[in-house]
């Protein structure tokens, strides 16, 4: 698959009658398309995951607009003490969801059990900055308040690629990690503070038309090693036979494309066993040799007649080596992410 030249911005995700535009497919390092989707109702996902990272925690907050369903789900899983508190609002026809069709826009969920707001403005050296605003009366009993930023650096390199399953099956995804991030979240009277140099947030923006089954590997991790600020993102199942790939490295800002689909090795049967994923780094090109260690798992699994979700995500440790496009080696150890097997009807 090939980078899509800077010049063009404002690429259409759709051509006429709600088909994917083949001038869309391609990778860029800075968002460049228009996600709007008209017509395939029912078959249209729109989400914003965000994850924030802070030596061994982790607070995600998403919001998704299903078509046939709303969703909010605020999660914060502290490995150090073993606390794993989620909190999951659903609401009919995506009612209380708001999602720009711009990587760059607004997001915000409003419910009377969860409130959500994301908002994207300039960042005060250039760049940009997303404002989060937490709210929940009942976070496994006690209320939950956040307040958290996120800054982009000016020219900070970013994963935004087209999945082309078929003419009328298609994703735009953004993954966007190693942004550093600050704030707190207050659960009762516990405080957890995300700052200082140790502390990033990873975005997944989905903007698509899906099948109706489909299953997923996803691995990302954003921290500093041996001098460097690292970044992962690692794709699996969900791309394969479309020419495309979610796989790279984020290297001090820099963005380093793995083409090559990547071999996960895991036991569905013991998720807690190590995990191996490996791949790329021929011939110059960008790969990872990989150990994930889990030391956590989270559980998220639905099932609602014709509606099937079931998730394991690892929280856990990476180890190895990977291989920027350069072909410069940098060592991994204990960098902290995550690692998930992910099959859904939906």
């Amino acid at each position: 698959m090939s980078e899509l030249s800077p010049e063009h911005t404002q690429i259409p995700l759709q051509s006429g009658r709600g088909r994917l535009n083949p001038a869309a497919v391609g990778w860029s390092r800075h968002p460049q398309h228009d996600c709007r989707l008209k017509g395939n109702w029912l078959r249209r996902k729109r989400w914003n995951y965000w994850a924030f990272t802070c030596d061994d925690l982790l607070f995600s907050v998403t919001v998704a607009d299903l078509d046939y369903a709303g969703l909010a789900f605020v999660y914060l899983a502290d490995t150090g003490s073993g606390r794993l508190v989620e909190k999951t609002v659903t609401t009919a026809l995506g009612r209380g969801c708001s999602l720009s069709s711009a990587v760059s826009g607004n997001a915000a969920f409003h419910h009377r059990a969860l409130n959500i707001l994301m908002t994207s403005e300039p960042g005060d050296k250039g760049g940009k900055q997303v404002q989060f605003a937490i709210d929940i009366p009942d976070f496994g009993g006690q209320p939950l308040t956040g307040r958290l930023s996120v800054d982009y650096p000016p020219g900070h390199e970013t994963l935004n690629v087209v999945v082309p399953w078929s003419e009328r099956h298609y994703q735009f995804t953004a993954k966007h990690n190693t942004l550093p991030a600050e704030g707190n979240i207050r659960v009762g009277q516990t405080e957890y503070r995300f700052e200082g140099p140790e502390s990033f947030a990873c975005l997944d923006l989905g903007r698509g038309v899906w099948p109706y089954r489909s299953c997923w590997n996803w691995g990302a991790a954003s921290g500093r090693q041996a001098g460097h600020i690292v970044g992962l993102n690692l794709g699996g199942q969900w791309t394969d036979g479309t020419g495309a790939t979610e796989n790279a490295l984020c290297i001090d800002g820099r963005l380093s494309k793995i083409d090559d689909t990547l071999c996960w090795h895991y036991s569905p049967s013991d998720y807690h066993k190590p995990w191996r994923i490996t791949g790329g780094g021929e011939q110059g090109t960008a790969g990872v040799d990989l150990v994930f260690t889990p030391c956590m798992e989270r559980v998220a699994s639905s099932n609602l007649l014709i509606v099937r979700s079931e998730v394991h995500q690892m929280l856990g440790h990476y180890s190895g080596e990977i291989r920027d496009d350069k072909g410069n080696y940098h060592p991994i150890d204990g960098l902290f992410g995550w690692a998930e097997d992910h099959s859904a009807a939906w």
